[in-house]
């Protein structure tokens, strides 16, 4: 097991500062320096938990250390979804260590030390142990023994890492059956009492046969007899601060100069792409040729009629229209051309077993080993006893790596699809020597292999020049003030994007990798316009900054148009309803009532007043309405109700389970709650998306 090198990042700058600090400490008050100390370092922080706070080198430790576990199972971290799901695993670490443990702790649970033997493979296995593919067997059961053996090489392991992944499953054991005790807590004291399992029953099985009337709400401009106070907005934002809790943003407003290629830069391309078409055409070393001259290189892939259409539709049709080389084709700014290396009739997929050897000897294990399976050897025993793969059990044989397609193959593996099935050879690859079985195949089609010239039009020195002097013009005529940003608009008749943002912002409509300009608008003061931030060497930003809100309430000021919607509806629906019952007044029949407004009866049998499909109030107007009388009006969102329940019946169809597993249902939605409830109550703050 290799042992896995880490080059971390040095922070050059933050060491000069901390080193002028401790200069400066000669002739600065310690508790002055130590203040200022605390304030700049305070910005560098990940985040904070329960008043415990994480610096970003705490949190880059852990996310390394769960690198190397991520390394250690799969082999590598390169993608950046990957890396993303390490730093949100460090993360949930750090919370379930400062904040969840401790929280289930005081509500009096605990995980003793008996308790943890029993769970690490004892009487009571975990799920996290049990369900371990290196410490399951041949038929995918757990094995204590693999566990042992485990456990005995981890202190022999001299690169760490064995002892790094062992603790990494003590903690997540430890911590899981904190999260399993505390659900259950959880779980049962949200469980319904007698008499709300009484009703909810009674509401299941009643069911009524229903006529209605609705009349919609206005949808013109507002009444002006409704009217909200500005002593009215101000105490509905006193009463309900809660709900006017934000995290720091920024309004800005932007305009990006995107670099294209001119039509001189396309002419140009297919120029190249023409002059080349011929040498193309013939070339003996196409590899050669392509890494000279094409965008795309050779590659191994056999297409079947229709795949080419992923790359260009024409190339489709041309080369699987019998064309041995297809005629240059032009979709937007990219030039294509396709010519048939060779042709055959291949599966798309193969049904693959192996035996990974590693080592000095590995070749010549390898051999032995073919000849012990064509002799009638069980590759699946003989992977439990040399493969260094114990992972793979596609189908729960040791060995069995599964259907393997072009798309998903080991690099290396690419003659399986000529294998004869059921025949052993060895392959070498990066990871070593591999005897290998193909057992099954799908039926094959014809296929060709295409090598594809390829040539994009890219943007000259010229064009990015002269858009990267527009956005200067631009940023020039601003001035670096929200104002001169302004006058620039008008100047230059330049479209600006205006949007609110917070530290997490990272793409910027379609233009993706762009956290620059975030990083920008979170550091500058309100009323700044920026320099020039190229994105990708292709779009040039200059950003002003409008405005600042920082991470707590909302002012009101801020909310206050929302909050006069919301009690303008509120005083809307009042008014309405009065309206209503004048107009029905003295109304003897729901069909007289919808003739004074105007409108028809609705009809619904055997509602159902458990239902969830049904608005709330028409529900409520249901349920509280006596059979044969006209109720209402009652306001709904949408519009106003007037019912008349013609009957009501009580059946049997809905039972207590029902009932109970419908409570549970809400439980469990409601434990879901536990951790962002946890994480405000201990005032969790997490800056992640300053840094990453």
């Amino acid at each position: 097991m290799a042992v896995l090198e880490k080059i971390r990042v040095k922070f050059g700058l933050l060491i000069s500062i901390i080193i002028a600090l401790a200069l400066l400490s000669f002739i600065i008050d310690p508790n002055t320096l130590e203040s200022a100390l605390n304030s700049m370092s305070s910005k560098y922080d990940v985040g904070q938990i329960a008043g415990k706070r994480v610096s970003y080198a705490d949190f880059q430790a852990d996310v390394d250390r769960y690198t190397t576990i991520n390394e250690l199972l799969s082999g590598s971290v390169r993608d950046e979804e990957t890396q993303k799901q390490i730093r949100n695993a460090a993360w949930q670490e750090l919370l379930d260590k400062y904040m969840f443990v401790k929280n289930a702790q005081n509500a009096g649970l605990t995980v003793g030390q008996d308790e943890m033997l029993a769970l690490m493979g004892g009487e009571y296995v975990s799920p996290v142990i049990e369900q371990n593919a290196v410490f399951v067997d041949e038929t995918g059961t757990f094995s204590a023994d693999r566990l042992k053996a485990f456990i005995q090489n981890v202190d022999s392991d001299e690169s760490g890492q064995l002892r790094t992944y062992w603790n990494y499953i003590q903690n997540t054991v430890h911590n899981q059956q904190f999260y399993a005790k505390y659900g259950a807590l959880f779980t049962a004291s949200g469980m319904d009492n007698s008499l709300q399992l009484a009703q909810a029953l009674q509401d299941g099985n009643t069911t009524a046969d229903v006529d209605y009337v609705m009349v919609y709400y206005p949808m013109s401009a507002e009444d002006s007899t409704v009217n909200v106070s500005s002593d009215e907005i101000r105490a509905y934002y006193k009463a309900h601060k809660d709900f006017f809790k934000q995290n720091a943003n920024r309004d800005i407003e932007y305009v990006v100069y995107e670099v294209v290629p001119s039509e001189a830069d396309i002419a140009a391309a297919s120029d190249a792409i023409s002059e080349a078409y011929d040498e193309f055409a013939t070339t003996d070393n196409m590899r050669t040729f392509l890494l000279k001259n094409s965008d795309r290189g050779l590659d191994n892939y056999w297409y079947k009629a229709g795949e080419l259409r992923t790359i260009n539709a024409e190339l489709d049709d041309q080369i699987f229209g019998g064309a041995a080389v297809s005629q240059i084709v032009n979709d937007g700014n990219t030039f294509y051309a396709a010519r048939v290396m060779d042709s055959k009739m291949l599966p798309d997929s193969a049904f693959v077993k192996h035996i990974l050897l590693q080592g000095e000897n590995a070749a010549r294990t390898a051999d032995s080993l073919v000849t012990v399976i064509k002799k009638g050897g069980n590759l699946a025993n003989l992977a439990a006893t040399y493969s260094a793969d114990t992972g793979s059990m596609a189908d729960g044989e040791l060995g069995s790596i599964g259907w393997m397609t072009q798309s998903y193959m080991i690099p290396g593996f690419e003659g399986i699809f000529d294998a004869k099935v059921g025949e052993p050879f060895v392959l070498e690859t990066q990871y070593g020597s591999h005897v290998v079985v193909v057992s099954r195949k799908t039926k094959p089609v014809a296929k060709k292999q295409v090598a594809i010239f390829e040539k994009e039009a890219i943007a000259s020195k010229e064009t990015f020049n002269s858009y990267y002097a527009q956005a200067n013009t631009f940023a020039t005529l601003a001035g670096g003030t929200y104002e001169g940003y302004q006058k620039a608009l008008d100047s230059t008749k330049v479209y600006s994007h205006p949007v609110t943002i917070t530290e997490a912002t990272a793409n910027y409509g379609a233009i993706e990798n762009a956290k620059e300009v975030t990083r920008w608008a979170f550091d500058a003061k309100v009323g700044k316009a920026s320099n020039i931030i190229t994105v990708d060497n292709s779009y040039f930003f200059v950003v002003a900054l409008k405005d600042a809100s920082k991470e707590g309430y909302a002012p009101v000021q801020k909310v206050a148009s929302q909050i006069k919607d919301l009690l303008y509806f509120n005083k809307m629906q009042e008014v309405e309803s009065k309206k209503i019952a004048e107009q029905i007044a003295g109304a003897q029949s729901l069909e007289e009532a919808a003739e004074k407004l105007g409108t028809t009866v609705e009809h619904r049998e055997a509602l159902s007043l458990g239902s969830s499909s049904v608005e709330p109030a028409l529900l409520g107007a249901i349920a509280a309405a006596k059979e044969g009388e006209l109720y209402g009006p009652v306001a709904g969102q949408m519009g106003t109700y007037v019912v008349r329940v013609n009957s009501k019946e009580l059946g049997s169809f809905y039972t207590e389970d029902d009932a109970k597993a419908l409570a549970n249902q809400k439980a469990q939605y409601l434990s879901q709650m536990i951790l962002s409830v946890m994480q405000d109550y201990d005032n969790v703050k997490d800056n992640r998306e300053r840094f990453f």
